[in-house]
């Protein structure tokens, strides 16, 4: 097992510096994504990689959403031939204080997704939080299970070749889509999630790519193409929910 860190950015620049940093210190490496910023992201993202030992830039010229970003950055993670990366976003709403125990429950769990669980304060907006129980039901559905706990939370160490293998075979949502479309796919393809709390918090000069009407209908739409693929599944989701039950005490 050889394992690193993935952060993808796209407009957070000022926390993400600072978490290439932090997570450098561990001496593991730190795959940083420039998702198409402006001129002066990209320079500042340069700069970073450059004097952060360790640390790895993947530059992509135009915005390809943070799908695309943590695509790109697991194929530089295979290049580096690290087996797991923790992907953690660059928004600084994320502990990454919890970085090591995640990376130590990859090396006991090696063959699962390792999810952060998020535990919310008080500077969490009420819609937001509520939301993702949207996106979390229609998760139960297509899997047939529970087990799918948050599929939005943006800190989890992912197995590299699983993802590359889903990647390469399916068509991926390319933007806010990806966090929940790949543990599902993963899920199919028996790569199931372990989950722990992480703290998450909402700095109030905090930026937000999230756009509500264009994120929430792709969203919708990845949901569609899940539910399709959980009706051609389903005889196997069946068994497999069956076989799940009485492994479980």
């Amino acid at each position: 097992m050889k394992q690193g860190f993935l952060i993808p950015v796209y407009r957070h620049v000022i926390t993400a510096c600072p978490l290439a940093e932090r997570l450098a210190a561990s001496g593991l490496p730190v795959i940083i994504v420039d998702d198409g910023n402006d001129a002066e992201g990209r320079a500042a993202l340069a700069e970073c990689a450059a004097r952060t030992p360790g640390a790895a830039l993947v530059r992509l010229e135009k915005n390809t959403g943070k799908g695309g970003a943590v695509i790109q950055g697991i194929k530089k993670a295979a290049e580096l031939g690290l087996t797991h990366v923790l992907q953690i976003d660059a928004d600084g709403q994320h502990d990454d204080g919890n970085a090591a125990f995640f990376l130590e429950e990859s090396a006991r769990c090696p063959n699962n997704v390792i999810c952060g669980f998020p535990e919310f304060d008080k500077t969490a907006p009420r819609s937001r939080v509520n939301g993702r129980k949207i996106s979390n039901f229609w998760a139960a559905v297509t899997t047939l299970s529970p087990e799918l706990k948050d599929v939005l939370c943006g800190f989890r160490v992912y197995p590299v070749d699983a993802v590359l293998r889903i990647c390469s075979r399916s068509l991926m949502d390319r933007r806010m889509g990806f966090d929940s479309e790949i543990l599902v796919r993963l899920y199919w393809n028996k790569v199931y999630p372990v989950y722990h709390p992480i703290k998450v918090r909402y700095p109030p000069d905090g930026i937000s790519n999230f756009r509500m009407v264009r994120d929430n209908i792709r969203m919708s739409w990845t949901f569609c193409r899940l539910s399709a693929g959980m009706l051609i599944r389903l005889p196997l989701l069946v068994v497999r929910k069956i076989q799940r039950g009485k492994a479980r005490p």
